[in-house]
């Protein structure tokens, strides 16, 4: 496997386009409980080849990721060859980014010295999707980049 299989509640989520899938290789419901039951490692296969396939689409359609630590955020944005990356830590140890009253604190202190931010850029050393999937692995999740863009306008201002 390139990514990782799906979890049971993604394969539910997704079951239309898992029946899709199977149709495309012409497996039916009656065949695919066939194969479940006398030939469990054919559908492993079946269930890693189309969790891969899931995770290229959405992977490549991915533009923003964010990861949330109590004293760290990190927020990127992604392009074909590289990502930008804007990081920002509270030099207050007694704040928390994970709870609601941690970001409220950062939205007051945003721009003191209590705040510090680092822009970065890092080319991928590795094929992109790969490279956002490990961020993904770390914890970052997709984003709509509403916070990378607030942030960067303020920045580039």
């Amino acid at each position: 496997m390139k990514y990782s299989r799906l979890t049971k509640e993604q394969f539910e989520e997704l079951n239309q386009e898992f029946s899709n899938f199977l149709a495309t290789q012409a497996i039916d419901k009656g065949e695919w409980d066939k194969i479940k039951a006398e030939k469990p490692e054919v559908a492993e296969q079946e269930l890693d080849v189309f969790s891969d396939l899931i995770w290229e689409g959405v992977l490549t359609k991915t533009e923003y990721l964010e990861h949330f630590s109590k004293n760290h955020i990190f927020l990127f944005q992604s392009f074909d060859t590289h990502v930008q990356s804007i990081v920002l830590k509270s030099l207050d140890t007694d704040v928390d980014f994970l709870s609601k009253d941690g970001l409220q604190w950062l939205s007051d202190n945003m721009f003191t010295d209590t705040i510090e931010m680092k822009v970065g850029k890092k080319e991928f050393t590795e094929e992109r999707n790969s490279s956002l999937f490990a961020l993904i692995q770390q914890g970052a999740f997709l984003s709509d980049g509403q916070l990378f863009k607030q942030i960067n306008s303020i920045i580039e201002a």
